[in-house]
């Protein structure tokens, strides 16, 4: 079975992105096509990216970078989840991000950001960073509204209303990577 990895973009205490992943783990759990794990970066902890050679040459001297190469090689897609911090993402997503190079070469991708605003303008900023890395961004990226203010239980409330985005977005994975089975 094909696996689609859910990356948890931040790791600060007080963070929403885990209790978003989850939801959306639960969301896409239904699939008998394929199967959705999360990432979570604040457990892979790397170090600011600390490689002595470009990640492009695939040579790395760190098995704490070797492991992450190997975790995300083993996904044929991903989506990462992440909250807007100043118009952008979070530092340690780009970090991770940046520990590799050809690992993330033609995964399907989505991007599910969150915030007051839904997050349109990390998303912005990821897009470029997903083209250069020659990922395949799927059409459906949502975008959740949530306060900073919101509390844990009214958090689970509005994303309960994202149910059936996150649905369509299972279905887009299931479509796109059945295809690629074919």
């Amino acid at each position: 079975m094909k696996k689609v990895g859910i990356v948890v973009g931040s790791t600060r205490p007080g963070r929403r992105s885990k209790q978003v992943a989850d939801w959306l783990q639960k969301q896409l759990a239904v699939s008998t096509k394929l199967e959705f794990n999360e990432i979570d970066l604040r457990a892979i902890d790397l170090p600011f990216l600390d490689e002595s050679k470009i990640p492009a040459l695939g040579q790395y001297e760190h098995s704490y970078t070797r492991e992450w190469s190997s975790l995300i090689s083993s996904y044929d897609g991903l989506i990462f989840v992440f909250p807007q911090y100043n118009w952008g993402y979070p530092a340690v997503l780009k970090n991770a991000l940046d520990y590799l190079a050809n690992e993330w070469k033609d995964k399907p991708v989505s991007l599910v950001t969150f915030g007051a605003h839904g997050g349109a303008q990390a998303q912005i900023a990821m897009r470029l960073v997903i083209t250069g890395f020659h990922m395949k961004q799927l059409a459906i990226n949502p975008q959740l509204k949530i306060s900073p203010s919101d509390s844990v239980a009214e958090v689970d409330r509005i994303l309960h209303t994202y149910d059936p985005v996150a649905q369509l977005l299972r279905a887009e994975f299931e479509k796109d990577l059945t295809k690629k089975a074919e």
